[in-house]
């Protein structure tokens, strides 16, 4: 079977949309319902964070999911038992994201075996060095059919990016600016010129942009330098409000999908 970000981006170039949510939050047993309402809302693809203690990349909105989420309850163990009947109810691709220690104590080789049993389609380890995963880890992602996600920033050299493009058979990760995740409202020119610097290498994987994506202007924007972006600090707020998951889901895609209303 072809593994469903491949499919994706193929049938679908531009504005793609992919969201990151904590699994386990805002209660332990959300992350079903979650899943579904994103693709039912219109989501593209949904990066499921696994919550860690020690989240160094994310801002202050995701350490606060993560810490609630792992104060409900949730498990690595838990993550997948949540799973395991995903794939009778979504069609979308789905990624696990989160760091390289909670995969090492589960262990990397049975961690990879799990996930491609309940259909997941690829991995985001941002603290997994390129260098390990091509040389220890990279049989076992390749054997399950699980796309590795490399995330590359405005501080990585070409012949690093260049590498990257090698290793990768999903898409690349753009970071969009040095910092922690976290909303911002705008993309500075400095973003700007980075994100052409990217485009005008002409790399054969598909890019998405992500850090600091909260509304329609920064989606529209981050979408003419690549194929697509990721929100996850912006979602995770919403998640917080009032109303059911399902009216907040939806209210949330659809405020990054549509302009504003002047």
């Amino acid at each position: 079977m072809e593994n469903r970000i491949n499919q994706l981006f193929k049938e679908k170039q531009n504005n793609i949309l992919s969201v990151y949510f904590t699994a386990g939050y805002p209660k332990l047993q959300d992350t079903e319902e979650v899943i579904i309402e994103l693709e039912k809302s219109g989501a593209d693809l949904i990066e499921i964070g696994i919550p860690f203690s020690d989240p160094v990349a994310d801002g202050p909105t995701i350490q606060k999911s993560s810490d609630k989420a792992l104060k409900n309850g949730m498990s690595m163990k838990l993550l997948f038992g949540q799973l395991k009947d995903i794939r009778q109810k979504v069609k979308l691709p789905l990624v696990l994201m989160g760091y390289f220690n909670n995969v090492l104590q589960y262990g990397v080789e049975e961690f990879c075996r799990k996930a491609n049993e309940i259909g997941i389609d690829g991995i985001i380890l941002p603290d997994l060095p390129l260098e390990v995963y091509e040389h220890e880890y990279r049989t076992y992602f390749e054997q399950n059919n699980l796309r590795n996600i490399f995330l590359i920033t405005p501080q990585t050299h070409d012949e690093r990016i260049r590498k990257i493009d090698e290793l990768s058979n999903g898409f690349i990760y753009m970071v969009s600016s040095s910092s922690t995740t976290g909303a911002k409202s705008s993309v500075t020119q400095h973003q700007e010129a980075y994100f052409k610097r990217i485009q005008e290498m002409n790399l054969k994987n598909p890019r998405l942009i992500g850090f600091g994506i909260s509304n329609n202007t920064t989606f529209v924007n981050s979408c003419r330098y690549s194929n697509g972006a990721i929100v996850g600090s912006a979602f995770i707020k919403a998640l917080s409000n009032e109303g059911s998951i399902s009216q907040n889901v939806k209210k949330f895609v659809d405020f990054i999908r549509l302009p504003e209303e002047n």
